[in-house]
């Protein structure tokens, strides 16, 4: 069981990644308005060979992928926090053995469900 002391822990380090998590989402998808010259700071948007469509198409893919994922670990966090607020006393207890998750796994991954 956590201490008073160790969840006020584990609500700052929820509440830094939380801001961390939104940096990371609000700059990636600064980035992905931008156009191409803003971006690369080339004098034209024709790329100088075919090949580089598709590099710039798998790129977006790949930012898409990690906003997504973002997303989804934003989600975590704040479920997290809710939890916290709402039972701080079975905050940090494994969703699926009922056991305490171990401080440095929450410290880690301070949104963990499972041990």
């Amino acid at each position: 069981m956590l201490t008073d002391a160790q969840r006020e822990h584990l609500r700052l380090r929820l509440l830094e990644e939380r801001t961390r998590t939104l940096r990371d989402l609000n700059r990636s998808q600064a980035s992905a308005g931008q156009g191409e010259l803003e971006r690369t700071g080339d004098l034209s948007e024709m790329p100088t060979h075919p090949a580089d469509r598709g590099t710039e198409t798998e790129d977006a893919e790949i930012a898409a992928t990690l906003a997504e994922r973002e997303i989804g670990e934003l989600a975590e966090i704040d479920a997290a926090l809710e939890r916290l607020y709402k039972h701080p006393h079975a905050f940090g207890r494994c969703e699926r053995t009922g056991k305490d998750i171990p401080l440095e796994r929450l410290d880690l991954i301070p949104w963990a469900r499972t041990c």
